[in-house]
């Protein structure tokens, strides 16, 4: 089936790599791979302190898009190591990841969530939303965990920016793992989330909200996610630092899409 919108592919490079130069490297090589790739929106989110650095190699790209790992939810403070979304701006950033389960293990909460995408909306930035349960059990109460994170999230949004927040299904268990969820475990928590969303703010805007699915995603397990999963698109970890990997993903994505 054709989808409804354009798909996303997000590239989350976590603390990696090691250095400025291997990051613009490696965003030079996603730059170059892209002028064969069409139909399909790509995120690089790289480390804090390399975001300067993908600016100057993205210069402007349509092709890719600069994106954030996280930040705080208040403009500026007495907040440590913390970073802002003026900030953020300022770098170029048009997506910022918010509540990823490395995140959320390290203590934040879905108060601190509900107030992050608040506040990326109101810098006028997408909100990547990452919702998933710790495991699966037998009597479906991960279902809960996920309800809980995704309405927690979404909130006292208004029914015209819901329609440009993103949200990224990503079961902990698969995260740098190797295990993936099965298309069938995509598909099902798709339209569960849709369900909630349809819930909270009717089925039309619910209908706009990009899916992605995050957890162990590689070029031979993207086809059969985007195609019998029905996700939107991908939040890609250890696949996103090898170009040519993360381009074949990118390119299964924007097929698939037009089926």
């Amino acid at each position: 089936m054709k989808k409804t919108h354009r798909p996303l592919v997000i590239g989350n490079w976590k603390m990696n790599p090691e250095s400025s130069t291997t990051a613009a490297r490696l965003a030079t090589e996603v730059k170059k791979g892209t002028t064969r790739v069409d139909g399909v929106d790509i995120v690089v989110a790289p480390p804090h302190p390399f975001l300067l650095e993908v600016r100057k190699v993205l210069n402007g790209s349509r092709r890719v898009l600069l994106g954030a790992q996280d930040a705080h939810w208040e403009v500026g403070g007495p907040f440590t190591g913390s970073v802002s979304l003026p900030m953020l701006a300022d770098t170029g950033v048009v997506y910022v990841i918010v509540g990823h389960s490395e995140r959320r293990a390290a203590g934040e909460t879905d108060s601190d969530v509900h107030k992050k995408v608040h506040a990326v909306l109101k810098a006028r930035m997408i909100p990547v939303v990452c919702v998933g349960e710790k495991k699966r059990d037998s009597n479906a109460h991960y279902l809960n965990d996920v309800e809980k994170q995704v309405r927690a999230a979404c909130a006292g949004i208004s029914k015209a920016r819901m329609g440009t927040v993103v949200i990224a299904y990503e079961p902990v268990w698969a995260i740098g793992t190797g295990n993936t969820a099965t298309p069938d475990d995509a598909h099902e928590m798709k339209i569960f989330i849709q369900r909630i969303l349809t819930d909270l703010y009717g089925r039309n805007v619910a209908s706009k909200v990009r899916i992605l699915y995050g957890g162990s995603v590689t070029e031979h397990t993207a086809e059969a996610l985007m195609a019998q999963g029905t996700v939107d698109g991908f939040l890609v970890g250890g696949a996103s630092l090898r170009a040519s990997e993360f381009l074949t993903i990118s390119t299964v994505a924007a097929r698939t899409a037009t089926l």
